[in-house]
């Protein structure tokens, strides 16, 4: 696939937004809005090849993986209708789907395409522990990560160029393709650290919203300590905060996200 083609001819001109603010966490960042159908379609696409290049589960654990999913997703349009904003998620579609893969790992693309691999499933346990890891993938959509990584990545090699409406094809082609690169491993895009923790806080709380218990994701995430202690560490935690600073986060940002579950019906 060539990203060109999904950035049509000649020169395009981009509006850059000055600032986005997520509507869960109240944090802002800059974000290219022109840009979210390219992403989205892009995204699409890429999601396709890597099901035909890997091993699509099915089963009960695949079973899960969409329930978990369909519910993690089921709370964001209810939060995000609760505060008028249906409309934010209107172009995403949404799919859920198990691959065969040893890798310690799960992602979300632009536009709610995720992906579980096997070999995170012994450390979720169960579905509480698999909508910890859901939510925060499915956080990472909601917030825009990808356009704001994209966006920061614009703005560095392009500057004023991207006000002056100037961006040749070629040079969205370069981001867009370093920040995904195309085949298999299209969607490990590296977050920051301030991305993972926002993407830990929203993730509590719309696991909090689809009935699980959030506070345990303090026992997940020390399970997934423990995973990292070999020599190579797993690629679900390359650019996440250290083990003390998300624990203390998490507890931190417990008792919103057990309102949200008293609210849904949990015991807290």
């Amino acid at each position: 696939m060539k990203i060109t083609h999904l950035l049509g001819l000649g020169a395009i001109a981009l509006t850059v937004a000055a600032c986005t603010t997520n509507p869960m966490t109240g944090r802002q960042s800059l974000q290219i809005g022109t840009l979210n159908p390219q992403i989205t379609s892009s995204a699409v696409q890429q999601y396709q090849q890597t099901l035909k290049e890997s091993k699509v589960v099915t089963g009960a654990q695949a079973t899960m993986v969409k329930k978990v999913g369909n519910n993690i997703k089921t709370a964001a349009e209810k939060y995000y209708a609760s505060i008028g904003r249906s409309s934010d998620l209107s172009g995403y579609q949404w799919e859920f789907n198990l691959l065969q893969d040893n890798q310690i790992n799960a992602w979300c693309m632009p536009g709610g395409k995720v992906a579980v691999y096997t070999g995170i499933l012994p450390i979720t346990k169960d579905e509480t522990g698999l909508a910890v890891v859901m939510g925060h993938e499915v956080s990472h959509a909601l917030a825009g990560h990808g356009n704001e990584r994209i966006s920061q990545a614009m703005v560095a090699q392009y500057g004023g160029q991207i006000l002056g409406g100037s961006i040749s094809n070629a040079q969205l082609a370069k981001v867009f393709e370093a920040a995904y690169p195309i085949g298999s491993q299209v969607a490990l895009l590296k977050y920051g650290r301030t991305q993972e923790s926002e993407a830990d806080e929203m993730g509590l709380n719309l696991m909090a919203i689809a009935g699980y218990d959030p506070k345990q994701a303090i026992p997940f995430w020390s399970r997934m300590e423990s995973a990292s202690s070999g020599a190579r560490q797993p690629e679900f935690l390359s650019t996440h905060p250290s083990p003390q600073t998300r624990i203390s986060d998490i507890q931190k940002d417990l008792p919103k996200a057990l309102e949200y579950y008293r609210a849904a019906g949990g015991k807290g």
